[in-house]
């Protein structure tokens, strides 16, 4: 999923893009609203992050140039500014939420992932159908995996690794392809990194993370998931 994010605090900016790609999000950033707009064409994002005190175009602006072409995509406002005109305009505009700064990590992930169930609802393909691996129910559309009453929210980056191990079940899905697939090409690849994200993974799904059945390990390879 592709986001754009127009901050012209760099600092924030800069920590936001971070978190973003963390999660698993391809990400764009602009300084300024004329330069969001002109990412906006270029990159054709799935969900927009748009501050709303910015140079040259303010978000507002850049939200109703959006809009006379898109009526769909999420736009999320973030902003310092607290006054309940602000707010009311913003909706009218077509804003999907409305974010007042200073925000945690936390806040901001589940309101993007709250849109982004949204969006993958939308996409109406065989990879969004629920499956099932072992006995976790997998439920793409809506970032979130079960098992009996138990359900636990994932990050669009666990989707995608467990939705490529399903598709090459029985198989050794190397580095490489979990690193193309779930990171992005341009991902300069870590083994720390990626050991690292398994492991945290194993703790949300598996029922013994230290004697995994999901997600297993292929010394020297990769990691397999072997169908019951």
């Amino acid at each position: 999923m592709k986001i754009l994010l127009a901050e012209d605090d760099i600092n924030i900016r800069t920590g936001l893009k971070e978190l973003l790609q963390q999660e698993g999000y391809q990400c764009c950033e602009a300084e300024n609203g004329e330069r969001a707009l002109q990412l906006y064409e270029e990159f054709s994002p799935d969900l927009v992050l748009l501050d709303i005190m910015m140079p040259l175009l303010d978000g507002y602006s850049v939200c109703r140039a959006i809009r006379k072409t898109n009526e769909e995509i999420p736009v999320i406002f973030l902003t310092a500014k607290s006054e309940e005109i602000d707010q009311v305009l913003g909706l009218e505009l077509g804003a999907d939420d409305y974010i007042k700064k200073p925000f945690g990590k936390r806040e901001l992930i589940a309101r993007i992932r709250a849109v982004t169930r949204r969006c993958m609802q939308k996409q109406n393909t065989p990879k969004q159908e629920v499956f099932w691996l072992a006995d976790l129910k997998i439920i793409p559309a809506e970032l979130r995996v079960q098992r009996g009453e138990h359900k636990v929210d994932l990050s669009l980056r666990d989707m995608k690794i467990l939705m490529l191990l399903q598709q090459h079940q029985g198989k050794v899905v190397d580095r490489d392809m979990l690193f193309n697939y779930c990171w992005g090409r341009d991902y300069l690849p870590s083994s720390r990194t990626l050991d690292q994200h398994i492991s945290k993974l194993r703790k949300l799904i598996e029922i013994d993370p230290k004697k995994p059945e999901i997600i297993r390990t292929v010394h020297g390879l990769g990691y397999r998931y072997d169908a019951l």
